[in-house]
């Protein structure tokens, strides 16, 4: 390939480590070595500085990182342009998504597409929301899916699909035994919260705002998983994506907390994200089109429960 050199050089820069770029490159250290090396004589001036404990990249690197960047998205759009032309839905796609769409949709969508499209390689990055814009601003990805806000200013952002958000506790958890439950009622409770920069604790921060809600005590997890799990040992009661727990309730191992008609009901949109002067690849169409689908699926399955 042609811009191997420059995809090497690349990966070093942003992993600022020898080891752990060869290796996210499935190649030796010696042979990124050896590339770094000759851009650098090619280019007569040290781009790399290195030590036995990082890496770091001299001003001409810094220059020579950023322009190798250009060039390899130019290569990229280049490629896939004249791949367009061909009708084949081949290159790479880099999807970003936040934690509930990565971990509970996304899966589903990258097995159809990839048997769908057997040429296509799809690289994924699992994120909070804040992460993923960021690389989408940075260009290291191509899409982003997210259940937070994106800035539409700065990028074309579209709803997806509709995301039920509930309140968990577990079954012995004196929240769980109303058949209803208002503001007052969740007032001096403890709450797992996910971090800062989420999605879902966005949302949950609006919501205990709105309702002017107060914690006697918070823990914050940086995972659905961890959030699920100190539900479950009785840590505290959340406010998850309904997607998320379908398991755990089929278990009884959680139970949702009903609220009364005082409160609104609580749902939010799921998006589909991209930079405004990205270009428009056929891999993107395609997933796209993939995205509509099965969100139509969702939707209709859904559906009895509505009109119910």
């Amino acid at each position: 390939m042609i811009i191997e050199p420059l995809e090497i050089f690349k990966k070093v820069a942003e992993e600022k480590n020898f080891s752990k770029a060869a290796e996210d490159l499935f190649i030796s250290q010696p042979a990124v070595s050896s590339h770094v090396r000759n851009l650098e004589s090619e280019f007569g001036t040290k781009l790399i500085n290195r030590s036995s404990k990082h890496v770091e990249l001299t001003p001409a690197g810094e220059i020579f990182y950023e322009e190798a960047t250009k060039i390899i998205n130019q290569y990229k759009e280049t490629k896939e342009k004249i791949n367009q032309i061909q009708s084949v839905v081949t290159g790479t796609l880099r999807i970003g998504a936040s934690f509930t769409i990565g971990e509970y949709i996304l899966p589903e969508l990258v097995s159809q597409m990839a048997t769908r499209y057997p040429q296509l390689n799809i690289s994924v990055t699992i994120a909070n929301t804040e992460e993923i814009a960021q690389g989408l601003r940075q260009k290291r990805l191509d899409i982003a899916l997210a259940e937070g806000e994106m800035n539409d200013r700065e990028f074309m952002v579209e709803p997806f699909m509709e995301d039920e958000m509930v309140l968990i506790a577990p079954p012995v958890h004196p929240l769980t035994k109303s058949k209803s439950v208002s503001a007052k009622d969740l007032q001096d409770f403890v709450w797992i919260l996910r971090e800062a920069g989420s999605g879902t604790r966005e949302f949950s921060d609006h919501f205990m705002q709105a309702l002017k809600i107060k914690m006697r005590h918070s823990y914050v997890f940086s995972s659905n998983t961890g959030v699920k799990a100190a539900v479950i040992s009785g840590l505290g009661i959340a406010m998850v994506s309904k997607l998320i727990i379908q398991k755990e309730l089929k278990a009884k191992e959680l139970m949702i907390i009903t609220l009364d008609k005082s409160t609104p009901y609580l749902a939010r949109d799921f998006v589909i994200a991209r930079g405004y002067d990205t270009y428009f690849t056929k891999a993107a169409e395609a997933f796209i089109a993939e995205l509509s689908q099965f969100s139509q699926d969702e939707q209709e399955s859904i559906s009895p429960d509505i009109v119910e």
